[in-house]
């Protein structure tokens, strides 16, 4: 079994085989910032694993959660007691949603922001190099929270990282503190993530110290998705009832010599000109 830097760190296998033959089995991996991250944004990969032999999701979320915001029942709450509460409500997520396994790597946010620390760069390179997921999700580049970009840039690190016949098939940014609507349509993966609502609800349910302490993630989720499947087509009928939206940065792993910034920025071109393409029509 793989050991950890930090002392905090956890490893949780829901149906309690050997961790390493549950990392083994994954097909579909995501590594987020926070704990609920990952209910937001790889939903795709949680609803094409439920309840499957052959698909497996595992879950990695590399901060201990001890900065999170906190109301009502939880407002007294110490940091200590906010890291514990928010691993606790992660595991019931996992349990939930059926995970492979879930990897609590229980840094600070300043540690993942800090370039020059690799620890978890290297802890992401060896999960991800047992695992050999085809698919892995994490949070897009142009997201507004910065621990949230600098969970991605680590992520990014670690598969670059990675020999080329490691390499997972698919590499995707997902929305969370900015959705991706306004990449241009050619641009965009749209994943159907209408399968399972009860389990949707769920697996966000879970995360009451967010939802208590007045961030109602579950039902902003739930209406980002449905907002995306019907406004996905200006002249057609819905054809899902819940879409996310990601950006696939495949190329950034493929491709070693490619700058984060540029590729991001390069779809803002795009997405700019494409604007000013149709107000120039018709002005």
């Amino acid at each position: 079994m793989m050991k950890f830097k930090n002392a905090g760190a956890e490893l949780y296998v829901p149906d309690n085989r050997p961790f390493d033959e549950a990392v083994k089995r994954t097909t579909h991996l995501a590594v987020s910032a926070h704990q609920d991250d990952i209910e937001i944004m790889a939903y795709d990969g949680i609803n094409k694993c439920f309840g499957l032999n052959d698909q497996w999701f595992m879950a990695i979320v590399v901060t201990n959660g001890a900065g999170s915001p906190r109301n009502g029942l939880y407002a007294d709450y110490t940091d200590e007691q906010m890291r514990k509460i928010r691993k606790t409500e992660q595991k019931k997520a996992a349990f939930v949603g059926e995970y492979s396994a879930l990897a609590l790597l229980d840094y600070s946010s300043s540690e993942i922001k800090d370039p020059k620390d690799t620890d978890a760069v290297e802890e992401l390179r060896e999960l991800i190099l047992a695992a050999g997921p085809s698919v892995v999700y994490t949070h897009n580049l142009a997201d507004k929270h910065d621990t949230h970009v600098a969970t991605a840039i680590k992520v990014l690190k670690a598969l670059r990282e990675l020999p080329a016949d490691a390499l997972p098939e698919k590499f995707y940014g997902c929305e969370v503190w900015r959705n991706l609507d306004w990449l241009n349509d050619d641009e965009k993966v749209a994943f159907d993530v209408s399968g399972h609502p009860n389990i949707s609800a769920a697996v966000l349910g879970v995360f009451d110290s967010q939802i208590c302490g007045g961030k109602r993630y579950d039902l902003a989720t739930a209406g980002r998705r449905m907002g995306n499947a019907t406004y996905f087509a200006s002249h057609g009928t819905d054809q899902a009832e819940a879409l996310t939206y990601a950006m696939d940065l495949t190329p950034l792993i493929k491709d070693k010599t490619l700058d984060p910034a540029g590729y991001i920025t390069d779809c803002i071109d795009r997405f700019k000109a494409d604007v000013k393409s149709k107000l120039d029509r018709f002005a």
